[in-house]
């Protein structure tokens, strides 16, 4: 298990991930950065979070990878090619 982290960020804002989670990988990360996007997204339906991205670090402060929000939010059948382009690359 890893511990990995969520941070948020627009051009002008970043919220830091204090906590973060365990992971067993990355597809877990991904998974769980997927559902952090969704869960942002609707708790806080008051803002455009098209511009936000989603930067998920490892314990160290590696970033591992980035999830535009709008590649979460835009287009549902999007995701699938992010699932596979993610699995061809690590």
């Amino acid at each position: 298990m890893t511990q990995v982290y969520f941070h948020c960020s627009n051009v002008s804002e970043i919220l830091v991930d204090r906590c973060g989670a365990e992971v067993n990988d990355l597809t877990e990360a991904r998974d769980q950065a997927v559902a952090a996007v969704r869960s942002v997204a609707m708790a806080r339906n008051l803002l455009d979070w098209r511009s936000w991205k989603l930067h998920v670090s490892d314990e160290l402060g590696d970033e591992l990878f980035i999830v535009p929000f709008a590649f979460v939010l835009g287009n549902p059948r999007r995701i699938d090619g992010f699932y596979e382009e993610l699995q061809s690359g690590f």
